[in-house]
């Protein structure tokens, strides 16, 4: 009993030593960093005690402080910024789809802005502006060392006014200066047409309207067409949209999926990490999908296209898209203004981040580059057939209704051949969709 208790008591205190000689460090450690905190955040102060006190001139106590706000968010990552109350209130006004401006998405690669799409219809587009082009100056001041908000705010202006960026371009030896003049811009998050038989839905961006625009004119376009029977397949065309809200993005990936995951998101604590479903409901049918992306197509059009792809319900046509594969959370602060913050990593269905890597196309298709100044050589010599020879014999093996229905179908290849020069990747899936159905089953 005796020899027991010693053990026990040599246990005891051998346990006691342990953890004196674990714990004592570790609590050494916790001090330590908290005391550098607290002396990093006294150095704070005396830097800003002596600028305004000696800085050559007056300054803006506040501005200086949120700048301080901000470089300190804005060098975790390119996505994580302060928003001044004014531009909190952009963003939100952004949001719903109308704001002034450009019209570019943009991020910041090697100190200079980078374009990651224009936007549809809105004066950057209509200049010519394309996704991966660099501004490297605006009204011929550099843009290099500044953060990606303040080079933004070079960019705004009244609406009617004009700008002049200077642009580099892969495969332009030179920069080049464009002149652009700013307007409100409206944005249609969808627009929609018909090809033949096929519906394409062309989604420019994820605000509130995405997904309600989506839905009402599938079925226009549908009805149009004499019923879903008529349809021979969907194009998403993605190309250039470069996201938004998550809450559509998954609305949308939804409206063509019946079951199973649609996206997850995983945050530094993993009971922070969330897991999006499928709810039952195919607004297409289950008829065949071609989503077409490229190198503007970001976040969460990567989502969508990353969702049918990883479910094999759609083919993905195009150019790898742009990579951005996080997630960011807006908290308003007191003061009116806001804090977009990087919380976490999205993954596809199959459980793959996408972040800087991008969507791959299950087919690679890429638009073929056209220089502002070149010019389009024009083939005018008439072409002749059978049918154009004097005297030539009529087919006798086919009606003349069937004859009639056979031109229409001459005439549907000859309206594709001429999209293939306006949008050779549109034209593209919409050949893959006549290809699926001519594969169909005959009756």
């Amino acid at each position: 009993m005796k020899n027991f208790v010693m053990a026990a008591l040599g246990g005891t205190v051998a346990g006691a030593l342990l953890t004196t000689q674990v714990a004592g460090p570790l609590l050494a450690q916790e001090n330590a960093r908290k005391t550098s905190v607290y002396e990093q955040l006294d150095l704070f102060g005396d830097i800003f005690e002596r600028i305004r006190a000696q800085y050559v001139e007056q300054v803006e106590e506040g501005e200086l402080i949120e700048a301080a706000i901000n470089g300190m968010l804005t060098s975790l990552d390119p996505h994580s910024s302060y928003l001044p109350p004014k531009d909190f209130g952009d963003m939100q006004v952004q949001t719903r789809g109308e704001f002034g401006g450009l019209g570019i998405e943009v991020t910041q690669e090697d100190g200079f802005v980078k374009v990651v799409s224009p936007i549809d219809d809105t004066p950057a587009a209509e200049a010519g502006i394309e996704a991966g082009d660099f501004i490297t100056h605006v009204d011929g001041e550099s843009v290099l060392g500044l953060t990606l908000d303040d080079a933004v705010g070079m960019m705004r202006g009244p609406v009617g006014s004009e700008i002049v960026i200077t642009v580099v371009r892969e495969g332009f030896d030179e920069p080049f200066d464009v002149t652009i003049t700013r307007d409100t811009i409206k944005l249609t998050a969808v627009r929609s047409r018909t090809v033949g038989d096929t519906v394409v839905m062309r989604l420019t961006t994820f605000n509130d309207q995405t997904y309600p625009n989506l839905e009402e004119k599938l079925a226009e376009e549908v009805a149009e067409l004499g019923g879903m029977e008529a349809v021979n397949g969907f194009v998403i065309d993605l190309r250039n949209n470069p996201g938004g809200l998550l809450t559509q993005a998954i609305k949308v990936s939804d409206a063509f999926l019946d079951k199973g995951e649609i996206v997850s998101t995983r945050g530094r604590d993993p009971q922070d990490g969330e897991r999006f479903n499928a709810t039952e409901g195919d607004l297409t049918e289950g008829k065949p999908i071609v989503v077409l992306i490229n190198g503007g197509s970001a976040s969460a059009s990567e989502i969508v296209a990353g969702a049918l792809q990883d479910h094999r319900r759609a083919i993905v046509v195009g150019t790898k898209s742009f990579g951005k594969g996080s997630v960011q959370s807006v908290v308003p602060l007191r003061g009116d203004g806001a804090m977009r913050l990087t919380t976490a990593r999205y993954y596809t269905p199959s459980g793959r981040s996408i972040q800087s890597l991008g969507v791959s196309p299950d087919i690679v298709v890429a638009q073929p580059t056209r220089r502002p100044d070149a010019e389009e050589e024009v083939d005018n010599r008439p072409r002749r057939s059978e049918a154009d020879l004097r005297g030539s014999l009529d087919n006798d093996s086919i009606s003349e209704d069937e004859r009639q229905l056979l031109l229409k179908e001459q005439q549907k290849a000859e309206d594709a051949a001429k999209l293939r020069d306006e949008d050779y990747q549109l034209a593209y899936a919409i050949d893959i969709l006549k290809g699926l159905n001519a594969l169909g089953p005959t009756d």
